[in-house]
């Protein structure tokens, strides 16, 4: 290819690579909110196991343009648990976020979503779910870990008494959510969140239904093995509700069954709570940062409206003060200022001549004692703010509002 052929290749992609900007949209903007509530729903829509996760604050956000519509969103948001379990099919609108006390749960995900014909895609996500260790308090619940078998033992305990005011139906243990020590005036006692689902029984050996239309729902026990409280609340809708247009993949109707002896998918695993799906990536986008950090970018505030007379007056310049005619005198009399009086006996000045500049210094000084202060411009009677010409303060893009805590 001649030179000619090759300038003429080059030029053409950067024209086209012109056309392709990154916009920093605010992210406290309705862009932004759309896109993170996007992020959301499918987050959620991928985690079988555990509780859902509500929106706290969007961290960042940038969009690559490009010159054919199909935009690209990366997001770095910031999620809590909340009380409703993934088969639990209340709106996450509607759950309450776990508070700090009973050991909050945080999610923090970086997400890319692509917006082709006006609707949004997630494409890929990773994520990194932690306890909070703030305001943790004596006294408080502590999380153990989902595998602690004297707990697993209250678990079961604590669901054969729920069994017995149960009539003609038999629930199982499905997963457990989340186990936790307390102390109190009494001693340690147990408190535990653990999902149940209608189990099919022969000779006391009891399995779960594998049928979406099995009843299931999530109970709440405290206390001791000899000595517990137990209350479940069954799910009133059975099938996930799945919506034809949604971009969220359809959770299984059961999540994998756990061992009812450890309570987990895996007995070594030590956990504590339940993470959210670490990574989904498929086309390798490579636009998944290693974590979350705080935008440093900053826009400006629109400018403040400022009195126009005011901003119109002349201000005096500090370098150059005007002394006060009357207050000192040798400003109103320049013969007065003469460093060296004595010289008038040697050397008298023709009269008409000081005469001359006496009333010719006077009119001067007349004139500045009598000039009238400046109209206000025109726009200042028009109620037309004035421009400012102080500093323009600074805010920050990101991060945005923080929605719990």
């Amino acid at each position: 290819m001649n030179l000619l052929g090759i300038t003429v290749v080059l030029v053409l992609l950067a024209g086209v690579w012109a056309q392709v900007s990154v916009l920093r949209p605010q992210c406290d903007s309705p862009e932004a909110e759309e896109a993170a509530l996007v992020a959301q729903d499918y987050l959620n829509g991928q985690h079988v196991h555990g509780y859902k996760y509500a929106l706290n604050r969007i961290e960042d956000i940038k969009i690559i343009t490009k010159p054919d519509g199909d935009n690209t969103y990366i997001l770095e948001v910031d999620l809590l648990e909340t009380n409703c379990h993934v088969l639990d099919p209340t709106p996450v609108a509607n759950c309450t976020v776990r508070p700090k006390i009973l050991t909050a749960v945080e999610g923090d995900c970086d997400v890319v979503l692509k917006k082709v014909g006006g609707a949004l895609t997630v494409t890929a996500f990773k994520c990194k779910t932690e306890e909070s260790t703030e305001d943790l308090c004596l006294g408080c619940p502590t999380l153990l870990p989902l595998n602690d078998t004297s707990a697993l033992d209250f678990v079961h305990a604590s669901l054969a008494t729920f069994n017995n005011m149960t009539v003609d139906v038999t629930y199982t243990l499905l997963e457990v959510g989340r186990m936790s020590s307390q102390i109190v005036s009494g001693g340690p006692i147990y408190v535990a969140e653990y999902v149940v689902v209608e189990a099919n029984c022969t000779d006391d050996v009891c399995v779960p239904l594998n049928d979406a239309m099995a009843v299931r729902g999530i109970c709440s026990a405290s206390g001791l093995n000899a000595r517990h409280s137990v209350d479940c609340k069954m799910f009133s809708t059975l099938v996930p509700i799945v919506d034809a247009n949604s971009t969220v993949a359809a959770a299984p109707a059961l999540p994998p069954l756990v061992n009812v002896h450890t309570g987990s998918l895996s007995p070594k695993h030590g956990l504590r709570h339940h993470k959210l799906t670490t990574i989904h990536d498929p086309e390798l986008s490579g636009l998944l940062s290693a974590e979350s950090a705080e935008s440093a970018e900053v826009v400006p505030v629109a400018p403040a409206v400022v009195d126009a007379a005011a901003a119109a007056a002349p201000t005096a310049d500090p370098a150059a003060p005007v002394a006060d005619p009357a207050a000192d005198p040798a400003a109103a009399d320049p013969a007065a200022a003469d460093p060296a009086p004595a010289a008038a006996d040697t050397a008298p000045a023709d009269d008409s001549t000081s005469a001359s500049d006496a009333s010719s210094s006077k009119e001067v000084l007349h004139n500045l004692k009598k000039r009238d202060v400046p109209a206000a411009p025109a726009f200042a009677a028009a109620n037309i703010p004035a421009i400012q010409t102080d500093p323009v303060p600074l805010v920050p893009v990101c991060p945005g509002r923080i929605r719990f805590f």
